[in-house]
């Protein structure tokens, strides 16, 4: 927002107070001076803001008695966008701890909605739950979000039109329990009644959404981002995995969060919080990741499955090794290939007729 809009609305905020504010009072709380905020009282007279001068000694601006503010006229779209923001940033430590500012700026937004939208916004802020810190990969509809947070909270049914990412449609009843936004894209964890089943669908491919009568009860205790990085973990990929590591839960997730890893305790300890070994699944479409990961991870671990990875861990180990007995480079030595008369320079071609060169196919 501009710094002159911005000042021109918090000049009308000040007076919203209540009572004469002086010149004086007013160009030190907008840090400008008295003919500007005499030009910021005109532009809110020439909005219908009934801004009174006060004459004298002590006069100043106050509003006229009994003015109140219109409702704040947002849309859907612009309600919904200007709260989550507000959400999103508290989550990602973008507003300040101290003073709750953006608990108290989204208790003002939604104090001036309309009564009709505030129950829409406020069923979506309710039934959201984030696995991380928001980001954006994926927008769904606005008109699709609160349909659905709608039903989530009053546990009804919803039809969907959907599109799966193969691009196959369908229409299908679900039994919502909840919202998530998991790395910028939301999603709707419920039951398919259809097949009795529990689904977890991507909001970005629902096309449409219908709230229908009725009514179902969610099964107890039901945490819906849990499911959702459950699901994530166990979808069918090409590689299934299986390995044993010795360490906390915090130091494997540090690693393979739940969304990417499920996690099984081998055997119990009598601390919780110590080391011991966990039973790691993991479905994967390539395996060439792996093994740098476990090297960070710097725990023990077993590989129970399958053998192409310890192929894949023994390889970067042996780069790792033959990297580390490397001695630095030398440049005063010819013979060093960082001389820049080393005989493989590229600037220095070798004799074509030098034994090495041949049978090289190069």
């Amino acid at each position: 927002m501009p710094r002159p809009i911005a000042r021109v609305l918090a000049l009308l905020e000040l007076l919203q107070s209540g009572g004469t504010r002086t010149l004086a009072e007013l160009a030190g709380r907008l840090e400008v001076d008295e003919r500007t905020v005499r030009r910021y009282a005109q532009h809110l007279i020439d909005l219908d803001v009934p801004v009174e001068s006060v004459r004298g000694r002590y006069g100043g601006y106050r509003l006229a008695p009994g003015y109140r503010m219109p409702p704040l006229m947002l849309n859907d779209d612009e309600a919904l966008a200007v709260l989550l923001g507000l959400v999103a940033g508290r989550r990602a430590g973008l507003t300040p701890s101290a003073g709750a500012a953006g608990e108290t700026a989204a208790a003002k937004v939604r104090r001036v909605l309309p009564e009709r939208l505030r129950r829409r916004v406020d069923a979506v802020l309710d039934t959201l739950a984030f696995t991380d810190p928001p980001g954006v990969r994926s927008v769904p509809d606005t008109t699709v979000v609160l349909t659905v947070a709608d039903a989530v909270r009053h546990h009804r049914p919803v039809s969907i039109r959907y599109t799966a990412g193969d691009g196959r449609g369908s229409e299908r009843i679900v039994h919502p329990y909840g919202l998530v936004a998991h790395s910028g894209t939301w999603y709707v964890t419920g039951r398919d009644p259809a097949i009795g089943e529990d689904r977890t669908f991507r909001l970005d491919r629902i096309a449409a959404a219908r709230t229908l009568p009725g009514a179902f009860e969610p099964p107890p205790g039901v945490d819906p981002a849990q499911r959702l990085l459950t699901g994530l973990a166990t979808a069918p990929h090409r590689h299934e995995v299986t390995l044993r590591i010795h360490g906390t839960v915090e130091q494997i997730r540090a690693g393979l969060p739940a969304s990417v890893a499920t996690l099984e305790p081998v055997a119990g300890g009598a601390d919780a919080e110590a080391p011991r070994w966990f039973r790691v699944g993991l479905r994967v479409e390539r395996l060439d990741w792996l093994p740098g990961v476990l090297a960070a991870l710097d725990r023990p671990f077993v590989i129970e499955r399958p053998d192409e990875l310890r192929g894949l861990v023994t390889a970067l180990a042996d780069r790792l090794a033959d990297s580390a007995r490397r001695s630095p480079p030398d440049p005063q030595d010819p013979q060093d290939p960082q001389h820049p008369q080393h005989p493989q320079d590229p600037q220095h071609p070798q004799d074509p007729q030098d034994p090495q060169d041949h049978g090289t196919g190069q």
